[in-house]
């Protein structure tokens, strides 16, 4: 593993973290930025340059003024003073990330490797990179997975407009 693998992915890491833990949204959406920009920078150590442009042309920087966007339509502020005790799950949450982190640990161990594709699928991604076969696959091959995530963006607009519109009173009604 190279130095640089390492260091992006700590970034990554530390990012994630201030993603989750960071009470000022705009504060985590930066963080969510620097999770983006190490992710693209990962993707240029691992040869695939072209995936790592449309990392950070389209989520470092249109998605991320979207969430800007939405944030400052949605005039929110910082959360409560109070802390982690607060939430209402949090028990819930803590109990399903022991098992998440157990199976992986546990079939890291079975498997003496950590759980993903096999490398035919890392070396067909890294030669596959261009324009043409990722749109041929995710046209082709990936369509209603693809589908339905502009299904959810469509949902999370009129989500967010909805949660946003100001009822306004009624001509001759106080």
């Amino acid at each position: 593993m190279s130095a640089d693998f390492v260091l992006l992915g700590a970034i990554a890491l530390a990012g994630g973290v201030g993603v989750v833990l960071l009470r000022n949204p705009v504060h985590a959406a930066l963080a969510l930025v620097a999770v983006f920009l190490s992710l693209a920078g990962l993707y240029f150590t691992l040869g695939a340059h072209f995936l790592g442009i449309i990392q950070v042309i389209v989520y470092a920087g249109a998605i991320m003024v979207l969430i800007i966007f939405v944030i400052m339509l949605l005039n929110v502020q910082d959360a409560d003073p109070g802390g982690l005790d607060q939430l209402p799950n949090l028990g819930l949450a803590a109990l399903v990330a022991v098992l998440v982190l157990g199976g992986v640990v546990t079939a890291a161990v079975v498997t003496g490797s950590l759980p993903g594709p096999g490398p035919e699928a890392g070396a067909l991604a890294l030669s596959g990179g261009t324009p043409d076969v990722i749109g041929g696959s995710l046209f082709r091959d990936h369509v209603v997975p693809f589908q339905i995530g502009g299904l959810l963006l469509l949902v999370a607009v009129v989500g967010a407009v909805v949660l946003v519109r100001r009822d306004e009173p009624q001509e001759g009604s106080k």
